[in-house]
């Protein structure tokens, strides 16, 4: 029935022009506002050929197998399933990372997390360690393993590690970072490091039902959930990894975008920080605050 009522929508000439057109519609529909990226990503990728190919061949006719395979995903994003886990991958930092259901799809934003650990150990000269906390799907260790040649990473992740392995076997940095499977609020980290750098969870608990379909009903809600206030991982790494660096060591935590105050406040009441800075992402908003751990 859905290939049927699909074939009413399509225009007739069976192109990928027309699929595509008739998915963008659909998708504009349902309320996604990146309908015609969304579209491309979806078509290409089912495919097997880039977007560049897509737009630049749309007269290609789709047979009847394609057209059935290409209709699943489109429902599937129509019910907000996020395009990295239909397509199973997202780019992050120009790089390819395979996601599921089981770990956050990283942001772009999130790059901006990256950016302030390069420059924070750009004075380092020995060979650094660092501390990814709640790895996920890797990137943050991947990204900076690759970055950073001189550099040895211990990944730690409550979750399944499968798809963090998978990601750094794929970018060929496994001889770089130690995944360690736990809770890093109840295991050693095993320190100190130069830095140590996390995305926690940051979502109050009472917001998470107010969030988009795609983070609500398909992300996993352990890497979302940051307890009533969205607070509790910062209250915890904040002291802990103190503790955990080098003298002069750097702690990097991506925050929500109103939460910059209340985690300065975290850093301040801790008093063993120095140069503390928030920096904003790309849209302007509060994204990361860093901090340096005092001499003495």
């Amino acid at each position: 029935m859905l290939l049927e009522e699909t074939k009413l929508d399509l225009s007739r000439d069976g192109t990928v022009y027309s699929f595509l057109n008739w998915a963008s519609q659909k998708f504009l529909r349902a309320g996604i506002t990146s309908h015609r990226l969304d579209a491309e990503i979806l078509i290409a990728d089912g495919l097997k050929i880039s977007r560049t190919e897509l737009m630049t061949h749309p007269e290609r006719i789709l047979n009847r197998a394609e057209e059935q395979m290409l209709c699943s995903r489109i429902e599937r994003r129509v019910l907000r399933e996020p395009v990295s886990h239909i397509t199973g991958n997202q780019e992050f930092w120009s790089l390819d990372f395979a996601v599921n259901e089981k770990v956050l799809t990283p942001r772009p934003e999130t790059e901006i997390l990256i950016e302030q650990c390069l420059k924070a150990l750009e004075k380092i000269s020995t060979p650094v360690r660092i501390l990814d906390l709640g790895t996920g799907s890797g990137v943050l260790s991947i990204v900076l393993a690759k970055e950073i040649s001189q550099c040895q990473i211990t990944a730690l992740e409550n979750s399944a590690l499968e798809i963090a392995r998978k990601n750094a076997l794929h970018h060929a940095v496994t001889d770089q970072i130690c995944f360690v499977s736990g809770d890093f609020m109840q295991i050693d980290w095993q320190g100190p490091y130069h830095l140590i750098v996390s995305n926690p969870p940051y979502i109050a608990s009472e917001n998470l039902l107010t969030c988009m379909p795609e983070v609500r009903q398909y992300e996993p809600p352990q890497a979302l959930d940051g307890g009533e206030d969205g607070l509790d991982y910062y209250r915890y790494i904040v002291p802990m990894a103190w503790e955990q660096l080098e003298k002069n060591g750097w702690l990097v935590l991506e925050i929500g975008h109103n939460q910059a105050s209340a985690v300065v406040e975290i850093f301040e009441d801790c008093s063993r920080y120095q140069d503390l800075q928030v920096v904003q992402d790309y849209s302007g908003y509060d994204r990361v605050v860093l901090a340096r751990t005092m001499n003495g």
